[in-house]
């Protein structure tokens, strides 16, 4: 099962970074050239550059272009937490609306961070989640397929959290959390229903279970002023 040529393209631009060829905070070719370059369109392009943008590898300039992401200031946070529970917690009622979802062969990023063995596909999936029926966060998800097998499609977007817990009879443990500030790329205002280059906050989180085992990559985007994180020490 082949790639997405978007994915295969994020893979070949992944490389480049990690031998040098694009050292940290410079600026990469114009997507024109790049579009060239792979033989695709600005739209298939464009993609792909997201793709790493969203992962924090990339980042853009507004007027001036995309960097090679420089390292950020992290700060640890509370481990695994369902959106779903969360949103219960405050009162609110927790919804989503799957954009795409099927199960492909992974990135290599998803292979980095899911620590996968040769072969292993994942189950995709991108995701708009409410809060009593308004968009808070537009999310895309990875997880081995081994570990979803054969539950429902409702089973795992409904509450991937709980489907595990419950059906799969695993044990959730701690989460690795980034979280930075940018601003919304036009599909993602689209989806979060606000202003293209309105601010939003970025999650890119590792979730593991509790024998160390990480089960779970995402990349989330939060409305701005929807959303707040809060830091437990």
């Amino acid at each position: 099962m082949g790639s997405p040529i978007y994915i295969q393209i994020h893979n070949d631009m992944k490389k480049t970074i990690e031998s040098g060829e694009w050292e940290v905070g410079n600026r990469i070719p114009a997507e024109r050239e790049l579009a060239v370059v792979f033989g695709v369109s600005r739209m298939t392009l464009r993609q792909a550059i997201q793709t790493l943008v969203d992962e924090g590898i990339l980042e853009r300039h507004v007027g001036d272009g995309t960097y090679v992401a420089r390292k950020k200031v992290q700060e640890k946070m509370s481990g695994v937490t369902s959106f779903t529970d969360l949103m219960a917690e405050q009162g609110k009622v927790a919804s989503s609306k799957t954009i795409t979802y099927h199960v492909t062969t992974p990135s290599l990023s998803e292979i980095e961070k899911l620590q996968l063995s040769d072969g292993e596909l994942v189950l995709r999936m991108e995701r708009i989640r409410y809060a009593d029926g308004l968009p808070i966060c537009f999310e895309v998800a990875t997880v081995p397929n081994k570990l979803v097998d054969g539950y429902s499609k409702t089973e795992i977007t409904s509450s991937l959290y709980r489907t595990l817990e419950e059906k799969a009879e695993l044990t959730l443990g701690g989460a690795q959390q980034t979280v930075s500030a940018m601003s919304a790329a036009e599909n993602i205002a689209e989806y979060l229903s606000i202003k293209r280059g309105e601010a939003i906050l970025r999650l890119r989180q590792v979730s593991f279970l509790k024998n160390g085992e990480p089960f779970e990559y995402v990349r989330t985007q939060y409305v701005g002023n929807r959303f707040e994180f809060y830091l437990e020490k």
